[in-house]
């Protein structure tokens, strides 16, 4: 097995494909209205731009994503004329929503500002407060962010809403009623509050870059998060600064245009950490993002111990047994694990909650890599995700259904740890 790099473009170029055509796109939509036929979201591609600059002209662009692919809105009869188009080629932009397990336990007073999992990323049940991760950038792409609460406020830099209808990127709001997205954004980068009287993340001196691709019910389309993405690498080699990308999010299929986002952002040098999924414990059951070569897929532990290590919960998505003991990451494979089970953190209204899923397993793998990279900003994003393996295989995952000795399809290489 063998990574596969299939999208790159440049800094300038990728900045420039990334800008959405708001009013050419509300046109195109309102035409479609007036036939009195319900639109839904296409992208449509081809290799020769002018059909693709034609294509844009007549049918409005909300997401241009590379050089021969944007993305719009269009009616049944639209749809059906770009299928007979020989010179384009026109799919439906698929939904993805976020990974979460139902159960939740919400308090105003966090019981413990240094939860079981930051407890156990840094090996140490004494532990009152956690640092590390100056001058990383995370962006967390999910149903966006409470960045006035007060354990977040101090570490949020960007603020932004990819989900609009008629403007689909909009700076400066990035509003989060789900409380998905505040809970991921906590375990990453928390850093206690001002009064000191709230919950730590992993890494809380790393910058929070918080974008809503996601609406309310926690679904939310492909293209908006593909767009996101791209983003987020392009904002990170305009500001010259490191960056991760946590995704908490997924489908149980591919999509091209995140697999196309995530190859761009990580030839561009970004790191990407996606969520293995919810729905093991049979075999592979990992869904995507995570389950990308180029994404370092996130599989949920729970505070048990069994065989001599923390369990592998069972709704954490399984890996292909067919790549098991190689030590190698290709397609729909689990690469690490982290906690994700009973964790405790910040909330969408600014109290904190406890909720369970491989969502709550990814941002502390985020948070680790901000750590590892500010102590080592010379490296290169796979340098880090390296560094992660190897500390992975260091502490093998012994417990819970398809859990061995290695690299194996519950836990991947292991569970990567600060020390």
């Amino acid at each position: 097995m063998k990574r596969r790099s299939t999208w790159l473009g440049s800094l300038l170029l990728g900045i420039a494909l990334l800008t959405p055509s708001p009013g050419v796109q509300a046109d195109a939509n309102a035409q479609a209205e007036d036939k009195g036929q319900e639109t839904f979201r296409v992208y449509i591609q081809s290799e020769k731009s002018d059909f693709i600059q034609q294509a844009k002209n007549k049918y409005g662009s909300r997401w241009n994503l590379g050089d021969h692919s944007f993305s719009t809105s269009v009616n049944q009869s639209q749809f059906e004329a770009l299928q007979n188009n020989k010179n384009l080629s026109v799919q439906k932009v698929s939904k993805v929503k976020v990974n979460i397990l139902g159960g939740s336990n919400q308090t105003v007073t966090p019981e413990d500002q240094t939860p079981w999992g930051i407890e156990a990323m840094y090996e140490d049940p004494a532990i009152k407060a956690t640092s590390g991760g100056e001058n990383i950038r995370v962006a967390v792409l999910d149903t966006g962010v409470k960045t006035n609460h007060q354990d977040l406020k101090n570490r949020s830099e960007q603020c932004k809403d990819f989900t609009g209808l008629l403007l689909p990127l909009k700076d400066g709001s990035c509003y989060d009623l789900n409380g998905h997205g505040t809970h991921v954004s906590g375990s990453v980068l928390a850093d206690g509050g001002d009064s000191g009287t709230g919950v730590y993340g992993v890494a809380p001196e790393a910058k929070l870059w918080a974008y809503k691709v996601l609406g309310d019910t926690g679904t939310g389309f492909s293209d908006d998060i593909a767009a996101a993405i791209r983003h987020a690498a392009d904002e990170g080699k305009r500001l010259g600064v490191n960056t991760i990308i946590s995704m908490s999010l997924g489908s149980e299929g591919k999509d091209e245009l995140i697999a196309e986002a995530i190859s761009y952002a990580n030839k561009n040098g970004t790191l990407v950490v996606a969520a293995a999924g919810n729905s093991g414990p049979d075999e592979n059951t990992i869904g995507y993002p995570g389950g990308h070569p180029d994404a370092v897929g996130v599989a949920a532990l729970e505070n048990t111990f069994e065989n001599g290590s923390y369990r592998i919960a069972d709704f954490s998505s399984r890996g292909n047994p067919a790549t098991d003991g190689d030590y190698v990451i290709g397609e729909r494979d689990v690469e690490v694990s982290a906690p994700g089970k009973d964790i405790l953190s910040t909330w969408k209204d600014g109290t904190y909650n406890t909720i369970s899923g491989t969502s709550m397993a990814t941002p502390h793998v985020s948070g680790l890599a901000a750590k590892i990279w500010a102590e080592n900003p010379s490296l290169s994003n796979a340098d880090v995700r390296k560094e992660l393996q190897n500390r992975a295989k260091a502490k093998d995952i012994l417990g819970g259904l398809h859990a061995a000795q290695g690299d194996d399809i519950a836990s991947g290489f292991g569970f990567p740890t600060v020390k």
